[in-house]
């Protein structure tokens, strides 16, 4: 279910900057009339594919491929094609999969196998061996699958007639997911602080994530910050209120004239001024820490919640992992309804029969999981000792969602996904001044709550109301990590065993 909320998430990503290609593989032994027919067949699910609403990028068919030289030839094209973030290979024919393998070898690119053919129907009444022979997807495609299972190659297999609805669902999400894998190619993470002391789950090695997930994370004291929150002026910091005004419901001793109105500005300056050193130093995920505050008047609270808005990814207390986690989640859910923000399981609803989550963080939720317009509020906040911080003040709606973690057990990292049912809460919250999401976790908190310990899961996570598991699978599949998913079908008993049956596969593989 989409927020009620009518915004407009800025994501600093732009899909139509990218592409797939479209590679169709098939041999010389049709002679040319067949290949001219399978190459412009391939044309036509290209531009099919770009036109559709599932597929976010653009889809360039490429010459059909018939030889090793040719398929190695465009793997490498590929590599070095910096708006290129992946392959989709179609067998239209027999394409002898030995050729594949220089190539494959060496593709660093994402690549998905759509197993379809042209026709959706068997023509009965005038099927001959011409139309036997272009048409042979049905055994090209498992050569090409023997030689990705025989080279071990992270891929996703889509079969199905290529304008199926739920085969061209299936081919978005594995592009968006390709989306996020490419942006974490270059994506630089700012610690701001350190991480909360003496926490354990947010530590991590971060040369290992960055062999792994291709982002570089690296440290900055306060004082890289304040440095710019100090520039900002008094014109800048008047205008940004101005936008607060027209955008927020704003507390009244925060509007124009009220008492508290200053105390509002500074929290507009160091929001700008966090911006700027963002955009400065070409960042879009970022953390802070309470217990790393000095030279800011304030904990960042609404700053974090607008940038989280504006796609930035963000973890509170140091957690790098989460904050590009976020990132990645909110490049995959661009342009969806629903929101996608940081989350922490807060406290829980022990109810018989009706047991709860209310997740919610210090001020650190994203606005995009609003179900109405935000409410702008200051108020104390025992934690950090500093002037009570601005933040905005909302309920997440109703409806399906995940919380997704990613920890470092040090010979790897694992992914965890929980669904859950977000909730209406069940009662007002007058005296609880954050935002906040209500959920049931699936298959219910009991069992949930128990497979995310036993499995090491965090207690930040990336939630999201646009994605699904499915996204995060195949973004788990390009990295090569392991993946644990809590759903509507969880035991606790297979939970136990496939964490040990994990165990031994990533020891030895």
């Amino acid at each position: 279910m989409a927020s009620t909320y009518d915004y407009k998430e800025n994501i600093v990503f732009d899909h139509q900057e990218k592409e797939v290609w479209f590679v169709t593989g098939s041999q010389h032994l049709y002679g040319p009339g067949p290949l001219e027919q399978v190459a412009e067949d391939s044309k036509v699910i290209a531009e099919a594919l770009s036109r559709t609403e599932q597929i976010p990028v653009k889809v360039i068919v490429k010459p059909v491929v018939t030889r090793a030289d040719e398929v190695r030839k465009v793997c490498l094209e590929a590599n070095n094609a910096s708006n290129c973030i992946g392959l989709v290979a179609w067998m239209h024919t027999f394409s002898p999969a030995k050729m594949w393998i220089a190539g494959l070898h060496v593709l660093n690119k994402p690549i998905a196998h759509l197993h379809t053919q042209f026709n959706r129907d068997i023509p009965w009444d005038s099927i001959d061996m011409d139309f036997m022979n272009l048409n042979q997807s049905a055994h090209g495609g498992r050569e090409f699958g023997f030689i990705g299972a025989r080279m071990q190659i992270n891929r996703k297999v889509i079969a199905g007639f290529w304008k199926d609805p739920e085969v061209l669902q299936e081919l978005g999400v594995w592009i968006r997911a390709a989306c996020a894998w490419d942006d974490a190619q270059n994506l630089k993470v700012a610690r701001i602080g350190d991480n909360m002391r003496e926490v354990a789950v947010t530590e991590g090695n971060k040369v290992s994530a960055q062999l792994q997930f291709g982002y570089s994370v690296n440290g900055f004291g306060l004082g890289d910050l304040v440095a710019f929150v100090n520039q900002v002026t008094d014109q800048e910091a008047e205008e940004l209120l101005q936008e607060y005004d027209d955008k927020y419901t704003v507390q009244e001793d925060l509007l124009p004239g009220g008492a508290r109105r200053g105390e509002l500005k500074e929290a507009a300056k160091i929001e700008i001024g966090l911006r700027a050193f963002l955009e400065d130093g070409d960042f879009k995920a970022f953390t802070t820490t309470f217990e790393n505050l000095h030279g800011l008047v304030q904990l960042p609270g609404l700053s974090i919640q607008r940038l989280m808005m504006d796609g930035f990814g963000f973890g509170a207390e140091g957690d790098w992992k989460t904050a590009a986690l976020l990132r990645a989640m909110k490049v995959m859910a661009a342009g969806l309804e629903g929101g996608t923000s940081f989350m922490e399981d807060y406290t829980y609803h022990f109810e018989p029969g009706n047991n709860l989550v209310l997740g919610a963080h210090m001020l650190e939720i994203c606005e995009s999981i609003s179900n109405s317009k935000p409410s702008l509020e200051m108020h104390p906040l025992g934690i950090g000792g500093k002037a009570d911080p601005a933040r905005l003040i909302f309920n997440a709606p109703a409806g399906p969602a995940i919380n997704v973690s990613i920890i470092d057990l040090g010979n790897r990292f694992r992914m965890l996904v929980n669904e859950v049912e977000a909730i209406k809460p069940p009662q007002d919250l007058p005296k609880l001044p954050v935002a906040r999401a209500v959920w049931k976790p699936l298959p219910n908190l009991k069992v949930g709550a128990a497979a995310w310990i036993l499995a090491g899961g965090a207690h930040h996570t990336g939630f999201s109301m646009a994605l699904t598991t499915e996204y995060m699978e195949d973004f788990a599949e390009m990295a090569g990590i392991e993946m644990v998913v809590i759903d509507a079908e969880t035991t606790l008993r297979v939970v136990k065993q496939e964490l040990k049956w994990n165990e031994v596969y990533f020891r030895i593989s």
